[in-house]
């Protein structure tokens, strides 16, 4: 895909931020304008995130033009606004690649480009890793500056505050920038605003700021008075002194898509001791009308035309695995007024959003806090309600602990619901679902179970639910195939698993949505197929009577094979002597790139292809 260049004069002659930083400051308007049309022009074309690009345009000029680049170091969060800053730093050209196989990464990404310093992907690490940086610039004392851009929703993290009260504590060089998109303070943003701003962020003040805490600090009554006169007077123009009790010099909010103000109030800020705050006010989506109406809608997006009032509708298709939840978490909550279930941010995407509407009650949005998010249906429980938490399962990563000590060890009956497991496509390693299977199985009082299609996936969410202690229901982004669902209230046999197909010498026991392709090649090799439904407890009658008749078993799973369900397998077989050759087939051990679910099953042969050739070489062998 080309785009026409002469459309953008000055974005055109820049391939880094240096050629950036040659302009004169009056021409940054007119490249923060080329730069959101671009960016428009180019992901339309070739889909991707959206809406958070558009709203951080003049920041990340801004940015780029008032700190050197790479020498300093600039660390976005998340990274999902970050394609005006791939722009800006050489990758302008191939941004139509974005999110596809062997294009660009979808976050920034160390590997890709010197001016991505931390890859990312989850949200919260900024500051963390940006104090980290701090420190180790000091120890080199080359001047090299540090900025963490955070968005108001990743500050909702636990981390995020671990990491302002660290970074507070001990007062390194740093800036963060809060991109603030959600926080109806207008009134604040505003020419008499980004005086104050940079006033409050200049030599002028600070100086006497400084000078004034030297001079009276050491008489208490006075130290007393001047910190409380102090705070009365900011406390008239900026809206908190959250930040400040933190430790931060905190200066904002202001407009952030007047980029001759961001770059302002940053080169004041850019030469200020200790750790910073500028605190930005934008709009998601910001010079797309529709994407400002709907930025959650248009946060991710198929290729669309522009001059369109909506995006394109997808053709009819089956339901997903996502919203099979979200209308099983409906129907069950109808009968079940103890059911309590809670999201980490991620109602939409885990198929909530009808359930919040009709069970406000009994729906819990507890923000980017994934370990509070499982302690706190810990909690639930144990006041005798029927927890569930809805997660992704590279996100349930993050509460590990939460999951072994608050929920397992008590032997609660919280049901975790996981979305988003095995391949995820497009977003990359940070959030495949390579290692939920292998992190869970290891843990005592914890059924683990892996449906095949939508309708066991019902099944087994409704039997985890009604199961008296810990469980996990783990299913994959994308859709069902079409199979009849059963009615809310069926459930099926703990432990127990099914034969699909009956076959000689070869048993494939299938672990999850794997399984039409695993039949498919089962039918080239006249194989057998089990659907073990099980990874913990596993149904050892079944696997003792496929050992007595055939002369090889196959696991199949999209999960990592190191410590997944046909580790299990192999352990038990090693554990009761049993003497039978076994190929296990699943995710490499490596971090799994970006492409579509269906490129990368066929890259790592997990598709039925793949499967058979897998399964011809090793009894060839």
């Amino acid at each position: 895909m080309t785009i026409d260049l002469s459309h953008y004069p000055l974005l055109s002659t820049i391939d880094s931020p240096e050629q950036l930083r040659e302009y004169s400051q009056d021409q940054l308007q007119q490249i923060s304008d080329e730069l959101r049309s671009y960016l428009l022009n180019s992901v339309s074309k070739s889909s991707g995130h959206f809406a958070s690009g558009l709203g951080a345009i003049e920041l990340t000029v801004a940015l780029h033009y008032v700190y050197n680049t790479p020498v300093d170091n600039l660390i976005w969060d998340v990274g999902h606004q970050a394609y005006p800053h791939k722009i800006l730093t050489g990758r302008r050209d191939q941004l139509h690649s974005i999110r596809q196989k062997d294009g660009l990464h979808p976050f920034p990404w160390r590997e890709e480009s010197k001016y991505d310093v931390l890859s990312v992907g989850h949200s919260s690490t900024s500051i963390s890793a940006a104090l980290g940086l701090a420190v180790a610039a000091e120890k080199e004392n080359k001047d090299r500056k540090t900025v963490a851009v955070i968005g108001d929703g990743a500050m909702t993290a636990g981390m995020a505050f671990e990491a302002l009260n660290h970074g507070g504590d001990i007062k390194k060089d740093m800036l963060i920038v809060l991109n603030d998109n959600e926080m109806s303070i207008s009134e604040n943003v505003g020419a008499l605003n980004n005086h104050l701003a940079k006033l409050l962020s200049g030599s002028l003040y600070t100086g006497l700021r400084e000078s004034s805490k030297r001079i009276l600090g050491s008489i208490p009554p006075i130290k007393e008075l001047a910190s409380k006169a102090e705070e009365h007077l900011k406390g008239m123009v900026v809206p908190s002194t959250f930040f400040e009790e933190l430790g931060f010099n905190y200066i904002g909010p202001i407009d952030g898509h007047d980029v001759n103000g961001l770059v302002d109030t940053m080169r004041n800020m850019r030469s200020l001791k200790g750790p910073q705050i500028l605190h930005v006010i934008t709009t998601k989506g910001k010079g797309y009308e529709q994407a400002e109406q709907d930025p959650i809608k248009y946060h991710a997006v198929p290729k669309f035309d522009p001059s369109e009032q909506q995006l394109p509708k997808s053709p009819p298709s089956l339901p997903t695995y996502s919203k099979i939840f979200g209308d099983w978490l409906c129907e069950t909550a109808e009968n079940d007024e103890k059911l309590m279930a809670i999201t980490p941010a991620m109602r939409e995407g885990s198929g909530m959003v009808e359930f919040s509407q009709r069970y406000k009650d009994q729906y819990f949005d507890v923000a980017i806090a994934e370990q509070h998010a499982v302690t706190f249906a810990a909690g639930l429980a144990i006041g005798g309600n029927n927890a569930i938490v809805a997660i992704y399962s590279s996100f349930l990563q993050r509460a590990y602990d939460q999951m072994i000590h608050d929920v397992c060890i008590q032997n609660l009956p919280v049901l975790f619901a996981i979305d988003r497991a095995g391949i995820v496509g497009a977003d990359g390693p940070t959030h495949q679902g390579s290692f939920d299977l292998s992190f869970m199985r290891c843990i005592p009082n914890l059924i683990i179970m892996t449906p095949a299609n939508e309708a066991e996936c019902r099944l087994m969410l409704t039997t985890g639910h009604k199961h008296n202690g810990p469980a996990a229901v783990r299913y994959p982004r994308g859709n069902g195939i079409g199979v009849e669902l059963p009615n809310v209230d069926q459930t099926i046999e703990i432990g127990k698993g099914l034969k699909v197909r009956d076959g000689k010498d070869i048993a494939i026991l299938n672990f999850g949505t794997m399984l039409t392709e695993a039949n498919t090649a089962a039918e080239q090799l006249n194989a057998t197929v089990v659907d073990m439904r099980f990874v913990k407890p596993l149904d050892i009658e079944l696997i003792n009577e496929l050992a007595k008749s055939h002369k090889c078993f196959v696991t199949v799973e999209d999960n990592a094979i190191a410590g997944g369900a046909g580790s299990a397998i192999n352990e038990y077989l090693a554990s009761q002597k049993l003497s039978i050759e076994t190929l296990n087939i699943g995710l490499p051990d490596t971090f799994i790139k970006h492409g579509t679910q269906q490129e990368i099953h066929q890259e790592l042969g997990l598709d039925a292809a793949g499967i058979e050739a897998k399964i011809s070489e090793f009894i060839a062998k």
